[in-house]
């Protein structure tokens, strides 16, 4: 699912898009989330997240060996479950979305979500995320570019519970760059993403 800015195309063309999403924000903070019944053992106390019915997400690598590489992985990993939560239970000022983003990621998924709630539908199927590479800057923030694969995700009508199965293109596969900085609290919040679909870097 293109979460954030499609750069190339038009948003109607995402298999899990709503119809005539902007996607567009300015800034955001983050307030206070329910507590998990799990963290990953660094002492933070994160959102416990439920997928919608019929939603899988895959992501490759999950951990790469490396401690800090492996904690932006990991938050940009909740960060695309919190936002299908979100899409699932039709809340698009999510409390778990605003814990893993800021500034206009944050008011990007606002819209990105407002757009599913709007048309009535939800997100079902199996989407994975792959080639996750992450980069650090001098300034503290890090880079994130990874793949994404829609071929076996799609939207479902929520009223009638009609999932919408459409073909396979070149348009189901995406190429995300992420930008990533960490708060107060130890969390990798994203700050920016943009998605490219259609891009060669991820067809098959």
């Amino acid at each position: 699912m293109a979460l954030m800015l499609v750069v190339g195309c038009g948003a109607g063309t995402d298999r899990r898009d709503p119809d005539e999403i902007a996607g567009v924000g300015r800034g955001a903070e983050n307030p206070s989330a329910p507590a998990s019944s799990t963290t990953p053992g660094d002492g933070i106390v994160r959102p416990k997240i439920t997928l919608p019915e019929g939603d899988q997400l895959v992501f490759e690598p999950e951990e790469t060996g490396d401690a800090r590489t492996d904690a932006v992985l990991r938050d940009n990993a909740e960060y695309v479950r919190a936002v299908d939560e979100a899409i699932g239970d039709q809340e698009p000022r999510s409390k778990a979305v605003a814990f893993y983003s800021r500034g206009s990621a944050y008011l990007d998924s606002v819209d990105w979500i407002g757009g599913f709630v709007k048309e009535g539908i939800t997100v079902t199927g199996t989407v994975r995320y792959f080639d996750r590479r992450v980069t650090f800057s001098e300034d503290g923030s890090a880079g994130l570019t990874y793949c994404g694969d829609e071929s076996k995700g799609y939207t479902k009508d929520l009223k009638t519970k009609t999932t919408h199965v459409t073909p396979v293109t070149k348009d189901s596969y995406l190429f995300y760059n992420d930008r990533l900085r960490k708060n107060a609290q130890g969390v990798w919040q994203v700050t920016k993403s943009v998605a490219e679909r259609g891009s060669e870097v991820c067809s098959p």
